[in-house]
């Protein structure tokens, strides 16, 4: 009795490289892929003007065999490259909220409906407010209170929480909480922040007053990745919204709602899809 063969399995999975750039780098990469028999879906790159860095995003598809793959780049890229084969597949993530609902509600809805590729594993509060919302989508939310313990022991709590999971990011969906550096160090370019502000204008908290004092025209939110200064990581995604003179800062406020959630959820559609590198303290989109 003869046993089939197991079938080939061809997968979608994709290549990100970042080195200093030099002549014939996107021939000797794609050479390599069409070595392996890998179809080219899409390819995009980019050379910084100022720093000379290459970065390249290339989604493959066919049979993949990793490990001789990423050998035969290593071999053929300058030193100093990095390079990464991803898998094609939500990513894990963990949220992060106080007491706010509209970020993590529009992530809830999206990851419902399908238009956001993410996994969300859980949700933490240092309040209860939202553990309703959560559990209406069979979500665990861990409330872990921070009254009565430093700034310290709250994040140590958390993180015991969040290593109970094996996520790939930390969203803060609105948690008005600021980071320790050692926490912050511990998820390095994982912990991704939404400020109710066009940064680097009006860091901190009360952005929409500090607006609204200034007589702004435009309001806006900023995604980024979260560093030790406040406010100050890598920019992935800002959006802006026209007001004007009759706009008190309540109203700045109920628009600016908008605009953090829309900006949230289109940084996080990013990160889903590969396509952010960070770059110093500045990000390259592919």
């Amino acid at each position: 009795m003869s046993v089939s063969p197991a079938p080939i399995q061809v997968v979608q999975k994709n290549l990100l490289i970042e080195c200093p750039d030099s002549k014939g780098l996107i021939a000797q990469i794609t050479n390599i892929c069409y070595k392996h028999q890998l179809n080219i879906i899409r390819n995009t790159e980019y050379v910084c003007p100022v720093s000379g860095q290459f970065f390249m995003r290339t989604q493959l598809e066919g049979v993949f065999n990793d490990d001789v793959l990423l050998y035969e780049l290593d071999r053929a890229l300058p030193q100093g490259s990095e390079r990464r084969l991803l898998a094609r597949r939500p990513k894990r993530m963990i949220i992060l909220v106080t007491k706010e609902s509209h970020c993590l509600g529009d992530i809830l809805m999206k990851v419902f409906d399908g238009s956001l590729p993410i996994e969300i594993v859980a949700v933490i509060g240092n309040h209860p407010h939202l553990a309703t919302l959560v559990e209406r989508f069979d979500l665990p939310y861990h409330w872990i209170s921070h009254q009565g313990l430093s700034r310290r022991e709250h994040e140590q709590a958390i993180q015991s929480m969040i290593d109970n999971y094996a996520v790939d990011y930390i969203v803060l969906a609105k948690y008005l909480r600021i980071l320790s550096p050692e926490f912050v160090h511990t998820y390095r370019e994982r912990i991704i922040n939404i400020h109710h502000s066009f940064l680097p204008a009006f860091v901190g908290a009360f952005p929409y007053r500090q607006a609204f004092e200034r007589g702004v025209k435009i309001i806006g939110a900023t995604a980024h990745f979260v560093t030790s200064g406040l406010d100050e990581g890598p920019i992935i995604k800002q959006m802006v919204t026209n007001v004007d003179h009759n706009y008190s800062a309540e109203d700045m406020a109920r628009a600016g709602r908008d605009v953090e959630k829309n900006v949230l959820s289109k940084a996080l559609q990013l990160i889903c899809e590969d396509r952010v590198f960070v770059h110093g303290n500045k990000t390259v989109i592919l």
